[in-house]
């Protein structure tokens, strides 16, 4: 599958391939620390494997979706950071979720601008949100340092999120 590449500093956000991302993926997925906000519970191989088939088939039911980070110092798979919209979903939401090794090295915030300024200038929303569980205080600080703002609450999964938004910059 091809798709639209970004490039940060320090990233790529790129398409998903099954042969290099899965083991890493995986491993992301089965750890408690990180699965901690998304869902509660580590995933097993089988639900890893059904979550990545899931991202894949966004981008090709809707033409975007989550990309694999890629760290372009040592080529590594360190998350997946993108967009969602699926059937019933609230809004435009940009996510992200990092390997815990990846942590603390502001690779969230740099992909996600990059990302914001792609959905706006190249796909032309209006507005993004992120749907954040209230207790993850590091991905409100991200969706803070992006100029998003709170803007309610919502129920995704029987568990209350937050509802962080922001408006496409007004064109001059």
């Amino acid at each position: 599958m091809t798709g639209t590449i970004l490039e940060t500093d320090r990233l790529l956000l790129r398409m998903w391939h099954e042969e290099t991302d899965f083991e890493p993926f995986a491993k992301m997925c089965a750890d408690e620390n990180v699965m901690r906000y998304l869902g509660g519970k580590p995933m097993d191989r089988f639900e890893a494997w059904r979550s990545m088939a899931f991202h894949i088939g966004h981008w090709q039911l809707r033409g975007f979706g989550h990309w694999a980070i890629e760290e372009k110092s040592s080529g590594l798979f360190v998350g997946r950071l993108g967009f969602l919209n699926p059937e019933g979903w609230p809004g435009f939401e940009i996510g992200w979720t990092l390997a815990s090794e990846a942590w603390g090295k502001g690779y969230a915030t740099e992909g996600a601008r990059r990302a914001l300024a792609y959905a706006f200038d190249e796909l032309d929303q209006p507005h993004v949100i992120s749907l954040i569980n209230p207790e993850n205080k590091n991905s409100i600080r991200v969706a803070e340092r992006l100029g998003e703002t709170l803007e309610g609450k919502t129920q995704l999964f029987g568990t209350e999120v937050l509802i962080y938004g922001i408006d496409r910059p007004t064109r001059q």
